[in-house]
């Protein structure tokens, strides 16, 4: 009996000792609004994306962290109040992203191809940005989207081309 009450003891400090850590990790839940979002092409095509809107300190440090996947058609929207150089990074991307930067009046500045997965390197904005749409890694390249193209969506102003 004694010796079964030992064990069960070695057993609790070991799961207490090497599981909580491991539990310790698991990510909070952080909830996203949904919207639909166009680029809109200095060669006249539309594209349209089903995005979640990361738009709190606490959205915009989740992220597309810990998603085993994305979609072809979906991405996620970061908006910030002012305009300003962004950096963004992968810590804990599973799946590659375009980071598409665009200023505060929709017009992308630049586009980060195929960002790298779990990388904790910065991406830069190059200039000053009001936002960041991250989509499925390649989507920019297959759909020709580039810089001087233009990120539509109710929180921006209306395209003023």
């Amino acid at each position: 009996m004694m010796r079964r009450f030992f064990l069960f003891l070695c057993f609790l400090c070991f799961f207490i000792t090497e599981a909580l850590p491991v539990i310790a990790e698991v990510p909070s839940p952080v909830t996203f609004e949904v919207s639909r979002l166009i680029i809109s092409g200095a060669d006249g095509r539309d594209h349209s994306f089903t995005v979640e809107l990361a738009l709190s300190a606490p959205q915009h440090a989740r992220g597309l962290m810990f998603r085993a996947s994305l979609a072809r058609d979906t991405g996620m929207l970061f908006l910030w109040e002012d305009e300003a150089p962004r950096r963004m990074w992968m810590k804990n991307t599973m799946v590659p992203l375009d980071m598409i930067f665009f200023d505060k009046e929709g017009r992308i500045i630049h586009i980060e191809h195929t960002a790298t997965p779990y990388t904790e390197e910065t991406i830069s904005s190059g200039g000053a940005a009001q936002g960041v749409l991250e989509l499925a890694g390649g989507t920019s390249r297959r759909l020709g989207i580039v810089a001087g193209d233009w990120v539509v969506h109710p929180l921006l102003p209306p395209l003023a081309r």
